[in-house]
């Protein structure tokens, strides 16, 4: 019994093995079929199989609705022509090396194919002349016809088909960023398209080698009835007309035999090149188009009538039964067609009735939601999104919300770009939930120069005064021709896509807290799940659960102070470990800044790890914490009087000054039991300023140093 289990075994990994290299294994048999003499039986097996394959290939073709669909085809017609080509040769190899015997009407055919003869003798009968006729008239078909047709119309789709893929890219990615698509359904297509340009390119190619295949096959029929005639001869003591008659028979039947399943294949390269780009079957594209008018049916049923009527041979038995029934279909056509129109006015009709009695319209959604986010642009900013010039400002919104996922973790719907007339033409405005968050005007043709410190004195140009809208920095416009002489003197240029893009980019970084949606939170948890599931559950469904409302709320703390909720996984960590004592958002979300202490502090480290930082004096500190509010649940607010609030702004301000004129960005270190509140409290007057706690710097380790530039006290 072990010795069966054994054998069996062995069995079972030879089958694996031949069955997951099925191709290669196949392609090395046909390589040698070249080279190795096969028996007539091997060789018209492998004839079967040829014309199979054919009418495989062939029938796919038919039952393919899309052209790309059949992404497989160019290697399917390379790995066909192979086998092909092997039979071919393998069968000219056999008819030469089995002469004909006999002579007269007493020929024998030792050794010879017998699919090779059944087709010789079906075509040519005892007419060699008829076969050959027959024969070379199928050659011509297939090479001027169908093989040269379908060449021609695989380059030419290849072409156009690259041609358009930049247009086609364009219109995805303008469907994205309206929102009309996801971010999904866009790389669904985007992929689609990248495997329509692979097919076609690929088709351009494989064409060739359908084309190369008819032309050996005419090659091939030379050689076998010259080669076969002088072995007859000589081998078989065959009289020349024996030898003709015998060997040209042979010829006919092999070229046949390798031919006619090269022409079906040849057929189906056409066939499968010309589908359009419909969702229905060929069969199905047939019906609605040749079924849509009657008339033209009746019209060519009412010419073979009249032909028939007046040709006064025995062709009007034929001309005019059928041109009556073609009047007939035409007709039945016309009628169905016209009872196909009544049904559908009555359903449209009885479809307004029923709109008209319904309390709220059918064409108006019982609940119209604001877009999340959108992109309103006067008039003459619709170029920047047109893609037929470029679409510039298209590419860069999806490189701002990819920007925003990697740096945030925030994913950014899409957004809805829409032209406004109420705005005036060169302005734009954003909006979050149809509220606007900000906006400006542009100036076509001219480019936005900012001095950041660069211009020496006396290099500075004249143009007209504006604001970057992103930074409100003061900056000047100018027109392109000076754009080189900007760029020389020192100036920041910036083209009106980037004004666009960078402002954008500003202001989903400013309300990301109010972008992060309930919904948005539910696809992160259930992102996070595939990866991690023991955390979810344990954060979802420990003995204190948390909701999405309550995780949402930490994660806008986190966000409106710019921390990026990428590492979700440890931010539901440290909710899951604190959350058995309290579900304060406030209290949490200190918790979670401390756990994320290093991802935090190195946003703002320089070339040589270290924080520059304002430090707050002990004495400051306890008097904020004593001043602090008590209310749970809401946001740390200090209570100071507004001699001491003034007094504090004052000396926090004092000292964020001397750290800017000293080119560092202004950050105040304290105690975590304050930050909050020290953040709350600098918030209005400066909402910019970093404030971070002992532990968050702490949580980073060794890999950041620290720089006290000053105290505030």
């Amino acid at each position: 019994m072990p010795e069966l289990q054994g054998l069996n075994t062995n069995r079972r990994s030879a089958f694996s093995f031949i069955g997951g290299n099925m191709v290669a294994i196949l392609i090395v048999v046909f390589m040698m079929i070249m080279f190795i003499p096969l028996g007539k039986a091997v060789i018209d097996v492998a004839m079967v199989l040829n014309i199979s394959a054919a009418v495989l290939i062939l029938l796919k073709v038919v039952n393919t609705k899309r052209a790309a669909d059949f992404s497989t085809f160019p290697q399917v017609v390379l790995f066909f022509t192979l086998f092909g080509l092997s039979i071919n040769i393998s069968s000219t190899v056999n008819i030469l090396r089995n002469p004909v015997t006999g002579s007269g009407t007493s020929l024998q055919f030792p050794g010879q194919s017998e699919m090779v003869q059944t087709f010789a003798n079906i075509v040519a009968g005892d007419s060699v002349i008829i076969g050959f006729i027959v024969f070379i008239i199928l050659i011509l078909v297939q090479m001027l016809v169908i093989t040269k047709g379908a060449d021609r119309v695989s380059e030419v789709t290849a072409r156009f088909t690259l041609d358009s893929m930049n247009t086609k890219m364009f219109a995805i990615q303008q469907q994205q960023n309206s929102g009309a698509i996801t971010e999904e359904e866009a790389q669904a297509k985007v992929a689609g398209l990248q495997q329509e340009i692979d097919f076609y390119s690929a088709m351009d190619g494989s064409s060739k080698f359908v084309s190369g295949n008819v032309k050996f096959g005419i090659f091939v029929t030379v050689v076998n009835l010259i080669g076969g005639m002088v072995t007859g001869m000589i081998m078989g003591s065959l009289n020349f007309m024996d030898a003709l008659n015998s060997y040209a028979k042979l010829t006919i039947g092999d070229g046949l035999m390798s031919q006619f399943p090269a022409l079906m294949v040849s057929y189906a390269t056409g066939l499968l090149i010309t589908k359009s780009t419909s969702e229905d079957f060929i069969d199905t594209q047939l019906k609605k188009q040749f079924a849509s008018d009657g008339n033209i049916y009746m019209i060519t049923g009412t010419v073979l009538v009249i032909m028939g009527i007046f040709f006064h041979n025995g062709s009007s038995v034929y001309l005019v039964p059928i041109g009556l029934l073609l009047i007939y279909v035409g007709y039945r056509i016309n009628q169905s067609v016209r009872e196909t129109k009544i049904k559908e006015a009555a359903a449209a009709a009885e479809s307004k009735t029923s709109a008209q009695k319904s309390s709220a319209p059918a064409d108006i959604s019982p609940a119209v939601l604001p877009d999340p986010l959108s992109l309103e642009l006067g008039y003459a900013l619709i170029p920047l999104v047109d893609k037929d010039k470029g679409a510039e400002l298209l590419e860069r919104v999806t490189k701002i919300r990819r920007e925003q996922a990697v740096d945030l973790g925030l994913v950014v719907p899409p957004i809805h770009i829409v032209d406004q007339m109420a705005l005036a033409p060169e302005e734009y405005c954003f909006k979050i939930e149809d509220v606007p968050v900000g906006g400006s005007k542009l100036k076509l043709g001219y480019y936005m120069c900012l001095n950041s410190g660069s211009v020496m004195p006396g290099n500075e140009l004249k143009g007209e005064a504006t604001v970057d809208p992103a930074f409100g920095m003061k900056a000047i416009w100018i027109p392109e021709s000076k754009r080189l002489e900007a760029e020389k003197a020192g100036y920041a240029v910036i083209d009106p896509p980037t004004i666009i893009a960078t402002h954008l980019t500003e202001i989903i970084r400013r309300n990301a807290k109010d972008i992060l949606s309930r919904q948005g939170v539910k696809n992160i948890i259930e992102e996070v799940k595939k990866t991690s599931p023991a955390v979810v559950e344990e954060v979802m469904g420990g003995n204190n659960p948390f909701t999405y409302g309550e995780i949402e709320a930490v994660l806008k703390n986190l966000l409106k102070e710019l921390v990026s909720i990428r590492n979700m996984v440890k931010i539901l960590e440290t909710l899951s470990d604190f959350g058995k004592y309290t579900k304060d958002p406030w209290v949490l979300t200190e918790k979670v800044r401390e756990a994320l202490g290093s991802q935090i502090c190195m946003q703002y480290v320089d070339e040589n790890s270290t924080l520059h930082v304002l430090q707050l004096s002990s004495e400051l500190a306890e008097r904020i914490y004593e001043h602090r509010g008590q209310s749970e649940g809401r946001e740390p607010m200090v209570a100071f009087d507004p001699n001491e609030g003034r007094q504090f702004i004052s000396a926090v301000s004092s000292q964020v000054a001397q750290v800017r004129e000293r080119n560092y960005q202004p950050i105040i270190i304290c105690p975590s039991q304050v930050r909050a509140l020290v953040k709350s409290a600098t918030s209005r007057e400066m909402p910019g300023l970093v404030v971070l706690s002992i532990d968050e710097v702490v949580a980073a380790g060794p890999n950041v140093k620290v720089e006290v530039l000053g105290e505030i006290v």
